[in-house]
């Protein structure tokens, strides 16, 4: 009687095993590693690929999806994101006031919208960019434990700021984030790596949503006291500069990337391709401020300031992609722009890429700035089986991985199928 059932344990042990196993058909495949096959299988194995293979016939046991019908790519990854931000569209509320009001444990829960959306643009990996009272680390460890689905986050926490009110009684000063000078910008550094953040973000310029003014902040020993600390602790260290002079100084510091940066000269473009500094333009978002303005309740004269940056950020992109700057897809998607996170590409595309470079500023690249180029951004044994189907051709056109995903794999598991929808 034992050994009978030691045998059927065994028996659903292997059972389970083979289960674990997916073999997923593509009819073409973009494999993020300089590679297009056509007709060809990804053998996935729990959470990660065992195999890519031409499309011979099923392994035995394994649960087949055929998706020949599209084209597969990498999971993609959002470079910059701020998935905390959430507005419930309730008539007569504003996004950023609704957000200062709200209980950050409230958020965390009603981010999971933010969440959805993301993957259901092909985003499986973001580097979130700013949160408070450290919702983001709480919403990545609520999603990497499973109780939550979600993108892969790489988050910051506090992003570094300079004091910009004055103190008034009865108010904690200073802030989350907030230093002034070298000893601080030290102290609230470590007060980050304390708090289990993946990066260091600091504020090295004014400008933010309907502000493009662009003025640094931080002087050039803050900012290198910073690169260094997060360095030190093995963080990387991103660096938000709407203009250029703020640029200048955290491409001399070290930083491993430059968000948003308009009118850079061609010296700091020059050695950020030196020094291999990853330029993260996030062009749309000012798009989607200037085109959602009634909801932020931005004047028309607003949206003209936008718009007016947007082809100075356009421009930048240009001369920078020109000099062989790496690129970095970041959306910097806030509220409902969450679902629009890929847009990104097309603005590169405009900015002189070809769609398969612009593709890898979502894939390769965006692993790269990670640090987890062996592991995110490619279709290849030993990386996470973070797998997107998209329907049509996106090396001939971008706006395929935009338009028109219909199946989201990350970390084998489908968190996305609109492939019934569309036979």
């Amino acid at each position: 009687m034992r050994k009978t059932a030691l045998a059927v344990a065994l028996i659903a042990l292997a059972s389970q095993a083979i289960a674990a196993t997916q073999y997923i058909r593509f009819g073409k495949l973009i494999d993020g590693q300089g590679k297009v096959w056509t007709n060809v299988a990804v053998v996935v194995e729990n959470d990660r690929i065992s195999g890519v293979q031409p499309d011979a016939s099923p392994l035995a046991g394994a649960e087949v999806v055929d998706l020949r019908r599209y084209t597969g790519i990498p999971g993609m990854i959002d470079a910059h994101t701020h998935m905390t931000y959430y507005w419930d569209q309730t008539p007569g509320t504003k996004p950023w006031a609704q957000n200062d009001e709200r209980q950050s444990s409230v958020t965390v829960f009603l981010a999971q919208e933010n969440a959805r959306k993301t993957l259901e643009s092909g985003v499986t990996t973001v580097r979130d960019l700013g949160s408070s009272e450290y919702a983001d680390v709480a919403m990545r460890d609520l999603i990497n434990r499973g109780a939550m689905v979600g993108p892969r986050m790489f988050v910051s926490g506090y992003g570094l700021n300079v004091t910009s009110q004055p103190a008034r009684p009865g108010f904690a000063f200073p802030p989350g984030g907030t230093a002034d000078g070298v000893a601080e910008v030290l102290r609230v550094v470590r007060q980050q790596v304390a708090a289990h953040v993946d990066v260091i973000k600091m504020y090295g310029s004014t400008g933010s949503d309907q502000d493009v003014s662009g003025y640094q902040t931080f002087t050039f020993d803050e900012m290198k006291a910073a690169s260094d600390a997060a360095h030190g602790f093995g963080k990387k260290f991103a660096v938000h500069s709407y203009g250029p002079d703020g640029a200048r100084d955290a491409v001399r510091a070290g930083a491993d990337s430059i968000e948003h940066a308009t009118d850079m000269d061609e010296q700091t473009i020059a050695e950020m391709a030196r020094r291999g500094t990853f330029y993260v333009p996030t062009i749309d978002h000012n798009r989607y401020y200037a085109e959602y303005r009634q909801q932020f309740g931005y004047s028309e004269d607003v949206a003209a300031h936008l718009n007016d940056y947007i082809q100075r950020n356009l421009e930048t992109a240009r001369r920078a992609h020109k000099a062989g700057v790496r690129f970095a897809m970041g959306s910097d998607a806030v509220f409902t722009m969450f679902g629009q996170n890929t847009r990104e590409l097309e603005w590169f595309v405009k900015a002189g890429m070809t769609p398969a470079q612009a593709l890898a500023t979502a894939t390769t690249n965006g692993a790269a700035l990670l640090g987890m180029e062996k592991s995110l951004g490619a279709l290849a044994p030993g990386y996470f089986a973070d797998i997107v189907a998209v329907e049509g051709d996106p090396l001939q056109d971008i706006g395929v991985v935009i338009r028109n995903v219909r199946w989201v794999m990350k970390g084998g598991k489908v968190v996305v199928d609109q492939t019934s929808a569309n036979r």
